[in-house]
C-alpha cells in the first residue's frame, strides 16, 4: 500500500510537472507575451507625438519640432535629442506637421508613411528621397515595423506643400493631397487614433465602431479644427473610446480653443481625458 502509494504520489508530481511545461510552452508561444510592456507617449506639442510601442519600437508622428513654438528646447536646438525613430508617420503637408518629418527619415534612413499625394511632390521636388517615401491612401494598412499596424482613415481638413525653392529663392506652393487620420495598433492590440487636423465629419462614429480605438489623440484648438465643444461631442456621442489626449491647442494664436473649455464640454463623460504639457511623457 505505501509502495502503490509513493508511486502514485509520483505519477501526481510527475503530471503536474508535465502540465507546468505544456503551460509554459503555450505561454512561450503565445503573441501576448513580449508584448506587456508599457506604452509611453512623448507630446512635443500641436499634433506631435513620439509613441514607444511595448516591444520598445518608437513610432513619430507628424514631428513639428524646431520650428514648434512650444516645443522644450532640449528637442528644438537639437532635432538629435529625440532618439532614433523606428516608425515615421505625417498625416498631411501643412507645415506644422510635416515640419521636420523629411530630415528625421534621413537621419534615420527610414520610410516617411503618409497621404500618397503629399508623399509625391516630396519625392519628386527632391526633398525627400524616393526610396524614403511610402504612399498609401485612407483604409490602406501598412505594418511598418513587426507587429505595429497602421491604418489611414479620413480626417476633414485640407493638405498644402510650401517650399522654399532652392534654385529661385521663392516660396512656392504644391497640391498634397488629402489629409489623413492613422489608427495604430501595437504588439499587445493597443490601438491609438490620431486624428491628424480635422473637422467633425459623421463618419468618425462608423470608424469609431469598426476599429474601436483605446486611446484617441484629438485637435481641440478651433479655427483649423473643431473646437473644444465640437471635439467633446465626437467623442461622447459617436467614437466613446476609453482615453483621450487633447492636442492640436497653445501653439497658434489662431487656434483659440483650451484645455479648460473641452474639459468643460466633457464633463459627465466617463472618458478619461489624459491633460500633458509640451515635454511630458505619460505610460498606459
Amino acid at each position: 500500500m505505501k509502495c502503490l502509494s509513493a508511486k502514485s504520489g509520483l505519477g501526481v508530481l510527475l503530471s503536474a510537472i508535465l502540465v507546468s511545461t505544456a503551460s509554459l510552452s503555450i505561454a512561450q508561444n503565445s503573441p501576448a507575451v513580449g508584448a506587456q510592456g508599457k506604452t509611453e507617449a512623448l507630446w512635443f506639442g500641436q499634433a506631435g507625438f513620439r509613441i514607444k510601442s511595448p516591444q520598445g519600437k518608437m513610432i513619430l508622428i507628424d514631428p513639428w519640432i524646431t520650428g514648434g513654438p512650444k516645443t522644450p528646447s532640449i528637442y528644438k536646438n537639437d532635432l538629435a535629442a529625440i532618439g532614433p525613430i523606428d516608425v515615421l508617420l505625417v498625416t498631411h503637408a501643412h507645415v506644422d506637421h510635416l515640419g521636420d518629418a523629411p530630415a528625421v527619415a534621413k537621419m534615420n534612413n527610414i520610410k516617411l508613411y503618409g497621404p500618397a499625394d503629399m508623399v509625391t511632390p516630396l519625392t519628386t521636388l527632391g526633398i525627400l528621397p524616393a526610396d524614403l517615401g511610402y504612399r498609401f491612401n485612407k483604409t490602406g494598412r501598412v505594418t511598418p515595423a513587426p507587429g505595429i499596424k497602421v491604418t489611414a482613415v479620413q480626417a476633414e481638413h485640407s493638405s498644402l506643400l510650401v517650399w522654399k525653392n532652392p534654385a529661385t529663392d521663392k516660396m512656392e506652393s504644391h497640391p498634397a493631397g488629402e489629409p489623413m487620420g492613422f489608427i495604430i495598433e501595437l504588439e499587445n492590440g493597443f490601438k491609438i487614433w490620431h486624428m491628424g487636423d480635422t473637422g467633425l465629419f459623421s463618419d468618425m462614429k462608423f470608424i469609431g465602431e469598426h476599429y474601436k480605438p483605446d486611446l484617441v489623440m484629438v485637435p481641440i484648438g478651433g479655427n483649423f479644427t473643431m473646437a473644444p465643444d465640437d471635439a467633446a461631442f465626437a467623442l461622447r456621442t459617436w467614437i466613446k473610446p476609453k482615453m483621450v489626449i487633447p492636442m492640436h491647442y497653445n501653439s497658434n494664436p489662431m487656434t483659440k480653443g483650451t484645455l479648460a473649455e473641452f474639459q468643460e464640454a466633457m464633463k459627465g463623460s466617463n472618458i478619461k481625458i489624459i491633460p500633458m504639457t509640451e515635454g511630458e511623457t505619460v505610460q498606459f
